[in-house]
């Protein structure tokens, strides 16, 4: 018996020292590589870096050129990406082109990801995706975003008046939807929750703007800053709050509080061009009064001769603020910027202030179709003079 215990023993031993000979750990030999981060302390203290390569990310996509032309715009004047170098290019994919913006950053991850992180947690961009690049990568973006910032520079051979509509629509669609998607309230819905405008509420409206515009002869650039200092082109509720006092109550008001024989009523504003309750009691009284031929204007922007105060189309909205706009115009003899400052202060008031931002946006929509028109619908990825980034 004892024999057997020590036969087994002996085996048991001779399997361990087996099994331990195969499975003892072993000295690994390793070499680090390119993509593997590298931790280091410097004069500005520790980073962690990406060796032989840049730090870069795609934070945007589309596959609209002046669309990603529009946001690369944008974001390359954000004051959080202003230690970021902000890239255009694109690359093909299944046989059409797609645009990328790509964000290139100091080659440190502890510095570079909190700034792609605020600026998603701030919803300007949807996310982040890291992006290799060597030298010659960096290099050919770097071709890709001049020669679009070049093209889309170029100068103009015709101005924004003189742009047919059937051209004008598509561009000033994209350009209503850039402005409404990049709108604070979009995109941080967490304090003012709003949806930015479809391609086809965009599309609509940039046909109702052109042709109130057109109709009363107002300029196109500073109606479109006028809208964009409003509401964003939103058709969202602003200041629900808003009270005035006035003499008598007439139809339709919300009278709040009665004092000396005067009464103080809710005069709320809303919409796109965010028209105050009493504003559009005297716009309609401006289109009972006016001599034009309103059967010139597509059906849904004629205002009827009823008012109701409660139930506005937002297309008939669009209709009264080009009719204010053209007053105020008219009484401030053809100074366009008072206009403007009279449209947010009133006639007796201007905001001279609101002008500025007016004529900001104005100029910019100004430049952004002037230069998107010039190419005559060309795009610049499939022209000859640039080529798809390397992969």
């Amino acid at each position: 018996m004892r024999a057997v215990s020590a036969a087994v023993t002996i085996l048991l031993l001779v399997a361990l020292a087996w099994f331990g000979y195969w499975l003892r750990p072993e000295r690994i030999s390793f070499s680090p590589v390119a993509l593997v981060p590298v931790w280091s302390v410097t004069g500005q203290g520790q980073e962690v870096s990406i060796p032989k390569d840049f730090l870069a990310a795609e934070i945007f996509r589309s596959g609209d050129e002046f669309s990603a032309y529009l946001m690369y715009d944008y974001l390359r004047s954000l004051s959080a990406l202003r230690t970021a170098e902000v890239l255009l290019t694109y690359r093909e994919a299944d046989e059409k082109p797609s645009y990328t913006i790509v964000a290139h950053l100091r080659n440190d991850l502890l510095s570079a990801v909190p700034v792609l992180a605020r600026i998603q947690a701030a919803g300007m961009i949807s996310g982040f995706e890291w992006r290799r690049a060597n030298e010659r990568s960096l290099e050919n973006m770097r071709r890709q975003t001049s020669f679009f910032v070049s093209a889309y520079n170029l100068p103009v051979h015709r101005k924004l008046e003189e742009i047919g509509y059937s051209r004008l629509q598509p561009y000033l669609q994209r350009f209503i939807r850039f402005k409404s998607d990049t709108d604070r309230r979009v995109l941080d819905s967490s304090r003012a929750p709003a949806d930015g405008l479809s391609d086809e509420e965009a599309g609509r409206l940039a046909a109702d703007i052109i042709a109130v515009a057109d109709f009363y002869s107002v300029p196109l650039d500073f109606f479109l800053g006028i809208g964009a200092m409003e509401n964003n082109y939103l058709n969202v509720d602003g200041d629900l709050e808003h009270t005035s006092w006035k003499r008598r109550a007439q139809k339709g008001d919300v009278v709040l509080k009665r004092h000396r024989r005067r009464v103080l009523v809710l005069n709320q504003a809303s919409g796109v061009w965010q028209i105050t309750r009493e504003t559009l009691r005297y716009a309609h009284r401006l289109f009972l009064k006016d001599q034009r031929d309103y059967s010139l204007l597509p059906m849904r922007l004629r205002p009827s001769k009823d008012l109701d105060l409660n139930h506005i189309d937002p297309e008939i909205l669009t209709t009264y603020a080009g009719l204010l706009f053209r007053d105020l115009i008219d009484r401030f003899d053809g100074d366009v910027v008072k206009a403007a400052a009279a449209y947010n202060g009133g006639p007796g008031n201007p905001n001279m202030r609101y002008a500025d931002g007016v004529g900001l946006v104005a100029g910019y929509a100004r430049r952004m179709l002037e230069g998107v028109a010039t190419l005559h619908g060309q795009s610049i990825a499939e022209t000859t003079f640039i080529g798809p980034a390397p992969e």
